[in-house]
């Protein structure tokens, strides 16, 4: 019996490539990896932790980040201060931890170098043996960085716009949520992903896997899931039925859910999901707003890094809504770790290069045209020689 002969079919292009997905190879090539640091995330804003996490002078928060530790603390006089976490002296690392209080200075644990929570540098054990050392240019390196809403975001180089002015299409629908008075309801947690970080950006923003893949959604929400895209943020939502669920974390959420005096009627049963770019997520329920970080490890893994906050609230349903909240959302993570892993796994496949996008997956378009915008090379249905990203 002969074999067969098998042709190899290419997908064919739209004829514009708004119209096709991201090629699987820059979702697993170390060299497309490297490109994005550069050019994607050295000046992305990076949200750091809440005002709330920093009350009092000496306390901090770290943030690691592309081989980059970072440092946000209260300053004595009560300003907020971003550093990089590492001493000017031979470059220890200063803080350790998630968070914690340092007192009223930072002392290197290798050589004792001491600074203020200013950064200015005021101690130097056996200061006569530096010749010439001076002082004032050797304190704490700074970092730009901006509160919105109450969150602190930093990032490493100028380039992008504000956050504000990123998230300028939807202030005045997150301004009801007085987001500047939330506090932590528990820590940050950081869950490992064995995929690259746009396929976690691409799936959180995809709207036509809601009603296939997440049967809780589709009992809370219905058919009414809604995608948008703006220039620099996505935005989702799906609005509670009234019809009860057949599973009873649902349909007790869905009864339980107390009416926030501070809400207007049409956000009291409303789910909305923002993502800004290129790598955050925030989930603003009635009962709890939660921030999400796919940050990339490897072309082939991602950490995502997520906390809870809210208003304090002593009232039972509450205290049982977010509980129930955490279940429901707990189940829709499990599915999409299973639905990015398969996704992460066929990017491998010889067979497939691109996809097409339907007219109604404009977040997916938007995402695309920003990587083909900022690394040209995203066009190409297959990877260049090795090297070109030195050329």
């Amino acid at each position: 019996m002969k074999p067969s002969r098998l042709q190899s079919v290419e997908p064919a292009a739209p004829a514009d490539t708004d119209g096709l997905s991201l090629p699987a190879w820059i979702y697993h090539d170390a060299e497309f990896f490297a490109r994005e640091q550069q050019a994607i995330f050295r000046n992305s804003w990076q949200l750091v932790c809440h005002l709330s996490d920093v009350p009092r002078p000496g306390d901090f928060h770290t943030f690691e980040f592309y081989g980059e530790s970072v440092l946000v603390l209260r300053a004595e006089d009560g300003a907020l201060r971003a550093f990089h976490n590492v001493c000017r002296h031979r470059a220890a690392r200063l803080l350790d931890g998630p968070r914690g209080h340092c007192g009223r200075r930072i002392t290197c644990p290798y050589h004792a170098w001491t600074y203020a929570l200013d950064g200015r540098l005021i101690g130097v054990p056996q200061r006569d043996s530096f010749s010439g050392l001076d002082r004032a240019r050797h304190g704490l390196v700074p970092l730009e960085h901006e509160v919105f809403k109450g969150f602190i975001f930093v990032r490493f180089a100028p380039g992008l716009p504000s956050v504000r002015e990123m998230a300028a299409p939807y202030e005045h629908e997150l301004a009801p949520y007085r987001l500047e008075e939330l506090v932590p309801l528990g820590r940050v947690t950081l869950r490992p992903r064995a995929v690259n970080w746009k396929n976690v950006a691409d799936n959180y923003s995809d709207g036509l896997h809601i009603n296939v893949a997440h049967p809780g959604l589709t009992r809370l929400f219905g058919q009414g899931y809604g995608i948008e895209a703006r220039p620099w943020i996505d935005k989702m939502w799906g609005t509670l039925r009234d019809t009860p669920s057949a599973n009873w974390s649902e349909r007790l959420y869905q009864r339980l859910l107390p009416q926030l005096t501070a809400l207007p009627p049409e956000r009291q049963r409303l789910w909305t999901y923002f993502k800004l770019w290129p790598n955050l997520a925030f989930d603003i329920y009635p009962d709890q707003i939660d921030f999400m970080q796919f940050l990339p490890v490897s072309p082939t893994e991602t950490l995502i890094r997520e906390i809870a906050y809210a208003h304090p609230d002593a009232r039972r349903e509450m205290r049982a809504v977010r509980y129930l909240n955490w279940r429901i959302n707990r189940r829709v993570s499990l599915e999409d770790k299973a639905l990015i892993e398969r996704v992460q796994a066929g990017m491998a496949s010889s067979s497939y290069t691109c996809g097409p996008l339907s007219e109604g997956e404009v977040c997916l378009r938007s995402f695309a045209r920003r990587m083909r915008t900022l690394i040209p090379e995203s066009v190409l249905p297959r990877a260049p020689a090795r090297g070109w990203s030195h050329g």
